[in-house]
């Protein structure tokens, strides 16, 4: 590891994510910038080497929070301070892990001595260390839902507010969010996505010179970071200027009436939520006016924020790819366009990127380069098994199969759980110990105190009081007193499909149903933040079609491009279940599976294929894996397989119907009735 950051300008392409990462730069009211994009493109890199190009702030000395010293926070808890003269400082990055905990990220209250003396002891934690800088969040599409909700509080109300049981400090907490993420290993809660003011996808390029730059100025900064700093430093200062400039620029930016027309229309065709794509876009565009060094906002700056603000707002489901329709983008801003308000002169003075002056470009590259600028041209490559191209065929294709078929359309399905008390990820499907949710208990702490239980800490130093020599109105409160509070909520689960993809499934408008149902589960754990794997079977093997993975929407592209046809090798896929739920039990053993056989129970192919699927569905009942199975079948005639599948499994069986969350037959919504159904 080197303390030497890779220089901002020395980044090879990824135009757009340079660009809204300087945008924020000059205008921190824009709202912070989430990168999504595969491993390997530079995300953190440029991230990383943005607070290099801050400005310094001035603070007050000694104030844990940052104040400023020209306008010092009236409750800031180091306070109060008088205004005066500061010192300066860098501009800071903190970098918020995904595991970290709350008291990490809002701070720790002494509650002890909040109990015995009074006294608001406060940690401040990482809110308050980004406050006047940057929060930058690695891989946010897997921070836990608590954190995100603490998150959001702060960032929509520029403060953070702790509070242990009617103790509270609240401080400022004003910092430019930038997040990370791969869309393959899941997708952000909606309010979280909307929270980003601008969101770029990047892509490693398919250019040879272009990758050949890449490497070699990594290697260049890796063999000797100091020397490779200094070759960059003054295209790192012309930088700094220009955003120092920029920033004193803004406030004369005028966005006309003209341009506000194109961004309301914008955001109006595009049925964007709410108002704040509008605000965003306004602040987008002034901020790229500014950094074109002009006063005026011209329609580019307004088409440039369209494409950094909108694509993340327009997903209407958690399977839609963000993304924005130029053409009609290019339809909508001439339409609204030519109103009487801007410049008639085609031919604007030439601003500090060349003609016209358009914001859309970030700083050109330095020395070294001479790859050229080819990484907006260049899209990720076609993922394997989405689209028009099915993939290559699961294990066990071959005569008999018949191409993909569209799923059904989704539905609201009736909520299937584990039974028992887990201990797992916090989430929203089965009951667990959790640290947030309603208080069940009491218990003596391990480790730092987070959730004191009130009344039972009073209670255990009650009897005690004599004895301590207590002489005033307050309570001696020592560390044996205290009581951690349990509570109970909801954890998130591993659901691991086992879809029958074989010959007495295929029917088209049965099979379209089928993936219908799934689709509807998959949308139902994707609500309920679980993690979710694939597994078919069919011809003579079962497939993992998709590992167990946060990113459901993979799920759902590998379910639409799944072929039928062939040999239905049940025992298989459930062998196959139950290997991967070995596999990832030791990789996340707290975390409870519930597995959904999608099957009509039939089992053909190899000896006694009936018996050998038994013998394999007894083993999930051993262990206690809580099951169910989605009944396919259908036809004047049943003959009730896979209710006798669900028996063996020790779960339950559902019908398509059964599962609609709105049907007359009404679900059992627990697994944990199983045993009384099965007895009456």
């Amino acid at each position: 590891m080197t303390s030497t950051p890779f220089p901002f300008t020395a980044v090879v392409g990824q135009d757009d994510l340079r660009l809204a990462l300087l945008l924020n730069a000059v205008s921190p009211a824009v709202g912070g910038v989430l990168v999504r994009g595969e491993k390997g493109t530079a995300k953190s890199t440029a991230v990383r080497a943005l607070s290099a190009l801050l400005p310094p702030v001035a603070v007050v000395p000694g104030c844990r929070f940052s104040c400023s010293p020209d306008a010092p926070d009236p409750g800031c808890p180091d306070g109060p301070h008088e205004p005066g003269t500061g010192t300066r400082r860098p501009a800071r990055m903190v970098e918020l892990p995904v595991g970290a905990s709350e008291d990490r990220l809002v701070g720790a209250l002494d509650i002890e001595r909040a109990l015995a003396e009074g006294v608001k002891a406060f940690e401040p934690g990482l809110l308050a260390d980004a406050h006047r800088g940057i929060l930058y969040v690695d891989e946010v599409n897997l921070l836990h839902d608590h954190l995100v909700d603490l998150l959001l509080d702060a960032a929509a109300m520029g403060a953070s507010y702790v509070e242990r049981e009617g103790v509270s400090v609240r401080h400022a907490s004003k910092f430019l969010l930038v997040g990370t993420m791969n869309p393959e290993e899941g997708e952000l809660r909606p309010q979280l996505l909307d929270r980003f003011g601008l969101t770029v996808e990047v892509a490693a390029s398919r250019e040879p010179d272009q990758r050949v730059e890449v490497v070699r100025r990594r290697l260049a900064h890796d063999d000797d970071p100091a020397g490779f700093a200094a070759r960059w430093a003054g295209e790192e200062a012309d930088v700094r200027a220009r955003i120092v400039a920029a920033r004193e620029l803004l406030p004369s930016v005028v966005l006309g009436d003209a341009a506000l027309r194109q961004i309301a229309a914008t955001c109006a065709a595009f049925e964007v939520d709410g108002m704040r794509a509008d605000i965003v876009m306004a602040r987008t565009a002034t901020a790229l006016a500014a950094w074109a060094g002009r006063t005026d906002v011209l329609a580019e700056d307004v088409r440039q924020a369209a494409l950094l603000a909108l694509p993340h707002r327009r997903r209407r489901n958690p399977f839609d790819a963000p993304g924005l329709d130029e053409d009609k983008l290019d339809e909508t801003l001439d339409e609204f366009g030519d109103q009487g308000d801007d410049d008639p002169d085609p031919d604007p003075d030439p601003g500090p990127d060349g003609p016209g002056g358009g914001g859309g470009r970030p700083p050109e590259q330095g020395p070294e380069d001479g790859s050229g600028d080819g990484a907006g041209d260049v899209g990720p490559p076609p993922e394997a098994g989405t689209g028009d191209d099915p993939g290559p065929a699961p294990a066990g294709g071959g005569a008999g199969e018949r191409s993909a078929v569209r799923p059904a359309e989704p539905f609201r399905t009736k909520v299937l759980s584990v039974p028992g008390l887990g201990e797992g990820t916090a989430g929203r499907r089965s009951r667990a110990r959790t640290e947030h949710g309603r208080t069940t208990g009491d218990r003596r702490p391990r480790g730092a105190l987070t959730k004191l239980h009130l009344a039972a800490t009073v209670r255990a130093a009650a009897p005690h009081q004599r004895e301590r020599g207590r002489a005033g109105r307050g309570l001696v409160v020592r560390r044996d007193d205290l009581r951690q509070a349990t509570r109970e909520g909801r954890e998130g689960n591993l659901v691991l499909f086992v879809v029958d993809a074989s010959g007495s499934m295929a029917a088209r408008q049965r099979m379209s149903a089928v993936k219908g149902a799934v689709l509807s589960l998959l949308l139902d754990a994707y609500q309920r933040r679980d993690k979710v794997g694939l597994v078919t079977f069919r011809g003579s093997a079962a497939d993992v079609a998709l590992p167990p993975t946060s990113s459901v929407d993979a799920a759902a592209a590998r379910l639409e491009s799944l072929p039928t046809g062939g040999r239905t090798p049940l025992a298989a896929g459930l062998l196959k279940a139950h290997e991967v739920l070995r596999v990832e039990r030791l990789r996340d053993p707290a975390r409870r599976a519930l597995v959904v056989v999608v099957t009509d129970g039939r089992a053909t192919g190899g000896v006694e294929p009936v018996a050998l699927a038994g013998r394999a569905a007894r083993l999930f009942a051993a262990e206690g894996t809580a099951s169910v199975v989605v009944d396919c079948e259908s036809g004047p005639i049943r003959l009730g397989l896979a209710g006798q599948l669900a028996g063996e499994l020790g779960g339950t069986a559902v019908t398509l119907d059964e599962l609609r969350a709105d049907s007359i037959a009404g679900l059992v919504k627990d697994v944990r009735e199983t045993g009384s159904r099965r007895a009456a």
